[in-house]
């Protein structure tokens, strides 16, 4: 899905205190949507700072979205990582391991979100809402009901910071499951 990169060599001060500003909210040890939340608000302030990731930071692959582990915390608490996102790339549908908030650092990110519905025989997705997410803008989710697909729909890169509540080094993807494409959709 992914081409995962190892833990840099080299980090940055800006990034470096983004991570000491999450490391206080996630030591307190919330429920996950209010840590996804007090996360979010520490994240935003970093967003299209040219001085938040280095030039190997922000490299994407030609042939899929690129994911760098930014940082994981030893204990397994929480990991960043930069996605880079070429024109046209995309995730396939799915859900998460854990919490996480996503920041965009540069151009677009475009997520459907999905529901999963039952009849009691089958489930099958529902789409419930399209989203655009600008530079400098944050979201967050806790499972369950964080089913969705997100893609660069713009003309150029594009670079979001995601912040999850596992070690992504460790499982080296914050999906849980990957989800059929509904019928009626491309």
């Amino acid at each position: 899905m992914t081409t995962p990169t190892a833990t840099p060599v080299a980090t940055t001060a800006r990034l470096a205190r983004l991570v000491e500003e999450v490391r206080a909210v996630v030591d307190r040890g919330l429920p996950p949507d209010l840590t996804a939340y007090l996360v979010g608000e520490r994240l935003a302030p970093h967003l299209g700072a040219s001085d938040l990731l280095t030039p190997e930071q922000c490299a994407g692959d030609p042939e899929r979205y690129r994911q760098h582990v930014l940082h994981a915390e030893r204990d397994g608490g929480f990991s960043i990582v930069a996605l880079v996102w070429l024109p046209g790339q995309r995730t396939s549908i799915h859900d998460h391991v854990a919490w996480c908030v996503t920041g965009v650092h540069q151009g677009e990110e475009h997520e459907r979100r999905y529901r999963l519905v039952s009849d009691g025989l089958a489930a099958r997705l529902v789409a419930t809402q399209d989203v655009v997410n600008r530079q400098g803008e944050v979201c967050g989710f806790a499972p369950p009901g964080d089913i969705h697909r997100v893609w660069n729909g713009g003309d150029g890169t594009a670079i979001s910071l995601h912040i999850y509540g596992a070690d992504i080094s460790r499982l080296g993807s914050s999906v849980r499951r990957v989800y059929e494409q509904p019928t009626d959709e491309q």
